[in-house]
């Protein structure tokens, strides 16, 4: 990897954690979450939305898993079945191709 592509990987990361703790230090105010059956939770604002988007991802990660679990069993199925013999795989793809 290039310095210069290793620079700019640096920077966004960089710029990416200010505008984020930028965004951290103007919501420090209270706010409020109501939740089930009268309860409440109060807390500053960027706690509220960083949980949120942590709930959301743990979400979106345990939806994915069954399907993640499904793919890699048959890839575990496919890798140990025997290929069959193909007579043409060392012939060269035709021109153009």
């Amino acid at each position: 990897m290039t310095p210069f592509i290793r620079l700019l990987r640096w920077v966004l990361k960089a710029a990416v954690f200010f505008v984020l703790f930028a965004f951290a230090l103007n919501n420090q105010h209270d706010a409020t979450v109501y939740l089930l059956f009268g309860h409440q939770w109060r807390g500053p604002v960027a706690l509220i939305v960083m949980c949120a988007f942590i709930l959301g991802v743990v979400i979106g990660v345990v939806g994915m898993l069954p399907g993640w679990w499904r793919r890699r069993a048959a890839d575990k199925a496919t890798a140990a079945a025997p290929r069959p013999c193909d007579p043409h795989s060392s012939l060269p793809p035709p021109h153009g191709i």
